[in-house]
């Protein structure tokens, strides 16, 4: 089902229309965070 709210950013509805602001921005911090680490190079030693 589609987003209405705008909040997910699947575009597709996960919930987070029920989420305070403060909720809204912890959560979307957390899937930036997974993102960027998926996106960062691997460095090894």
């Amino acid at each position: 089902m589609e987003c209405g709210c705008g909040r997910s950013p699947t575009g597709k509805c996960i919930g987070w229309h029920a989420l305070s602001e403060e909720e809204y921005q912890n959560e979307l911090s957390k899937i930036q965070a997974e993102e960027s680490e998926m996106n960062a190079p691997n460095e090894e030693d």
